[in-house]
């Protein structure tokens, strides 16, 4: 996805959520609800936490990421006369690649009470085995540690921007070489670490992957210790949905579900041109400080 070091251009692997998890003696029980494109809830064996988090704010509709985050100006246009109703931000991660003049506390604020919906994501350490210039890079003897300090990281980010415990951070996970095992248990180590230290922190843990070979690699070790409360996949089917087409069966059902279904599309809504990914979203937004 995401616009850190390595663009959408370079990769070489192409390739919404809402129900709640909470932590019920010692696993994430999924709330019971029904809701626009989620499956039916259901409780999957999680991880032990070391605080209780409160039902989360979800939100089920279309939502859109782009490189930097707009101006308050082009977001309240965009909500004025756009279809979307999210807008994923990235609060940090030494792989993030864009600057963000306007992500502060008093934007995300300002775009909450408008009505956005606001998805974080950190852009942590990327693949030992993935192509391309990145500042942090995990390796198989680092792994544990630096997913252990960029999952606090992300916690202390999200607060300083007023996201408080009980939002959901997104872990930007690029694509990789599946078939690479050594490549895969270091990405899983570096996951679990970083889910573990975030869950600490208060937060919940989301993760976004290749629906092809990041997601998938989380998916087929799910649910277990320390994975992911959520998933957004990306698979570019030009599919507006978080059921149809679904690759995983039934894991992260019960609104913990989000897709970014296509890529680098250049829309304008009130006056403002945006380039933008597109997602359909039924998960888990930040919950922001009035």
């Amino acid at each position: 996805m995401s616009k850190h070091r390595t663009t959408k251009k370079h990769r070489t692997i192409a390739m919404a959520l809402g129900g709640a998890a909470l932590l019920v003696g010692g696993a994430l029980t999924a709330e019971a609800a029904s809701g626009s494109g989620s499956g039916s809830a259901a409780t999957t064996a999680g991880p032990a936490r070391p605080v209780s988090l409160s039902k989360p704010a979800t939100f089920t509709g279309r939502a859109f990421d782009t490189c930097t985050a707009p101006t308050l100006a082009q977001m309240k246009a965009w909500k004025t006369a756009s279809p979307y109703g999210g807008a994923a931000v990235y609060i940090g991660g030494k792989n993030r690649g864009c600057a963000q003049p306007q992500l502060t506390k008093d934007w995300v604020k300002a775009v909450s009470v408008v009505g956005w919906k606001l998805i974080p994501l950190y852009v942590g350490a990327q693949p030992p085995c993935k192509s391309g210039s990145n500042p942090e890079r995990m390796t198989a003897a680092t792994a544990a540690s630096l997913g252990a300090t960029d999952g606090a990281d992300a916690g202390v980010k999200a607060g300083a921007l007023g996201m408080r415990p009980g939002s959901p951070v997104y872990l930007d996970m690029e694509g990789f070489d599946l078939t690479n095992t050594s490549c895969k248990d270091t990405v899983l180590t570096y996951t679990r670490a970083w889910n573990k230290a975030l869950h600490a922190k208060g937060y919940r843990t989301g993760y976004y992957g290749f629906a092809s070979s990041s997601a998938a690699a989380v998916a087929a070790v799910s649910p277990g210790t320390d994975m992911p409360d959520a998933l957004w996949y990306a698979a570019y089917d030009d599919v507006e949905s978080t059921t149809t087409g679904y690759p995983f069966g039934t894991k992260w059902s019960g609104h913990r579900r989000g897709h970014q279904y296509a890529i680098n599309k250049k829309e304008t809504y009130g006056g403002v041109t945006l380039t933008v990914d597109r997602n359909a979203w039924d998960a888990p937004v930040a919950v922001v400080a009035k």
